[in-house]
């Protein structure tokens, strides 16, 4: 069946073209991603509360022509939450997509990544979390992110702050420190992250870079502070990723972190769906605390 009509949560949507493939390697329909997102959302939808989402639309596919889409469509449902946002430029409304009835509304649209604001719409200069994207350069791979996200989370641990991290479900590891206090901006954020970005950095100058330049980045872990901006997205926990394979952005355990890099196995950082459904169903929810946990930066001197 191609195309069907559902109701959830008392709201019914359309669903087109099911039997499309949008994962031509894996044989991953849309139908397939529709049910990730749907049987994912418990844990999903917390972290996609109240924040802004810069859609990205794979329409025919992954190997097909992809676009980000910031402002939500205009031909989205009147039941459709949207978030204003003020760029430099302009005023965008862009996409909420906290409820069920709206992440598979996404999904048809074969939205199969969801990017997310690291505040929320409401308070939009006022971040949860801090955030450093650990990415491997030339030469190096995630096993080497993950002894890098070791070292950033002792920094952490010597301030008494706990930091959490996952799959990027693409080469390297998210690393999230959560604060979720009232006062907290970028101002605060941004240049703690580049501090302790740089710390690493001269601790370990041969395995680790803070330049955004590319050429710096061979035989190295690129430590990217930079996210922690009010104009810039992570993927979210949960998402999928528009690779080969339906990977998935998939949380971790500092054990399983430690566990993959002393054996040195990188399979131990790439999850698909069901290996996603099937942990959420024994460990819950790993990130919660993400969404939760009250933690103050120390003030930089």
């Amino acid at each position: 069946m191609t195309e069907r009509e559902v109701e959830i949560d008392g709201l019914k949507l359309k669903l087109t073209n099911l039997d499309k493939v949008l994962y031509p390697r894996a044989g991953f329909t849309k139908a397939h991603v529709i049910d990730y997102y749907r049987r994912v959302s418990p844990v999903l939808l917390p972290h996609l509360k109240g924040r802004a989402v810069t859609l990205k639309r794979y329409p025919n596919g992954v190997e097909g022509h992809h676009f980000y889409e910031k402002q939500c469509p205009s031909f989205r449902p009147e039941w459709l939450e949207t978030a204003s946002i003020e760029s430099t430029t302009k005023t965008i409304d862009y996409c909420v997509l906290d409820t069920l009835p709206a992440l598979v509304w996404a999904a048809n649209l074969a939205d199969l990544e969801l990017h997310t604001f690291l505040a929320r719409a409401a308070r939009p200069q006022r971040p949860t979390t801090l955030v450093f994207d650990l990415d491997p350069g030339p030469g190096t791979d995630v096993l080497d992110c993950a002894e890098v996200a070791l070292w950033v989370r002792d920094v952490f641990e010597a301030f008494g702050l706990k930091s959490f991290v996952k799959t990027s479900g693409s080469k390297g590891l998210h690393f999230y420190v959560p604060l979720n206090t009232p006062d907290v901006t970028f101002e605060d954020t941004k240049p703690f992250a580049r501090a302790v970005g740089e710390l690493v950095e001269r601790e370990h100058p041969d395995r680790v870079t803070t330049n955004m330049s590319k050429a710096e980045r061979p035989g190295k872990v690129f430590i990217d502070w930079s996210q922690n901006d009010d104009h810039k997205t992570t993927v979210c926990v949960y998402s999928l990723r528009a690779k080969e394979q339906p990977t998935v952005s998939t949380p971790l355990t500092w054990d399983e972190v430690e566990e993959a890099f002393e054996r040195r196995d990188a399979s131990r950082f790439r999850f698909l769906p069901e290996d996603v459904l099937r942990r959420v169903e024994g460990l819950g929810d790993l990130f919660a605390p993400v969404v939760e946990m009250e933690q103050a930066l120390p003030v930089l001197t």
